[in-house]
């Protein structure tokens, strides 16, 4: 993967999950609100919960703590003066090692039990046309990958770095999510990354690569596939 990685080699990150979560209420005129259920004040509860539950997420010494965040909310109601029916929040679940779709969804749950609201996880799918009109949709689940420092691509990697850099290469993780999380979360095929640039410029205003940097990597790309074919013949001949 050639995300930028500031000419370190990147062997994982940590996954997302997005969803949303909805509440549902009675409608009433705002004079009475006794006489409904106000679905904001409901969702309100569950708020509170959601960001108590971000500072207990699961931590990992190499790719970090995961997160959660309330990223948008909306609601429905017949007016400016009535009770809301219904609230919704989006959510952007950040997955480290050992965290999965499922275990998120379960978080939420005990909060629906733990506040007595009976609230519902809404699954989100993404779906986009292709050029030949092919319709392609893809939960918004991208699972937490790592990829071992033994692995053959990851030894190969480090081997191509030392004969262009003469040095030992950083070992690290993107703060971000790549397409690693197809090839190595979901496919399970060994994956290495490196890449010009720094990814705090990733989609910034100042995005930008050192020309210094595409220079290296160029040189990068062109021993990586020769050690990594010398290493796969090298343990078939043993």
């Amino acid at each position: 993967i050639t995300e930028p990685t500031g000419l370190n080699i990147n062997i994982g990150q940590r996954g997302r999950v997005e969803f949303r979560i909805k509440t549902k209420g009675l409608s009433a005129h705002a004079s009475a609100p006794e006489r409904g259920e106000n679905a904001i004040y409901k969702m309100a509860k569950i708020i509170n919960e959601v960001e108590k539950l971000n500072e207990s997420l699961k931590d990992d010494p190499f790719l970090g703590k995961g997160t959660i965040a309330v990223t948008q909310i909306f609601f429905k109601s017949p007016s400016q003066n009535a009770v809301p029916d219904e609230c919704v929040i989006h959510i952007d679940r950040r997955l480290t090692k050992g965290e999965t779709k499922e275990s998120a969804y379960e978080e939420i749950r005990e909060i629906f039990r733990k506040t007595g609201i009976d609230g519902e996880i809404v699954e989100l799918i993404c779906e986009e046309r292709s050029y030949t009109g092919l319709l392609y949709s893809m939960e918004k689940y991208f699972p937490t990958w790592v990829t071992g420092e033994k692995d053959i691509i990851v030894e190969s990697a480090r081997k191509a770095y030392k004969e262009v850099f003469e040095k030992e290469p950083t070992i690290g993780k993107w703060t971000f999510s790549t397409n690693g999380v197809v090839t190595a979360g979901i496919y399970k095929i060994p994956t290495v990354g490196f890449g010009p640039g720094d990814e705090i410029f990733a989609h910034a205003p100042n995005e930008k690569v050192r020309i210094s940097h595409l220079l290296k990597a160029a040189a990068f790309y062109a021993v990586f596939p020769k050690t990594l074919t010398e290493m796969i013949e090298g343990r078939y001949e043993s």
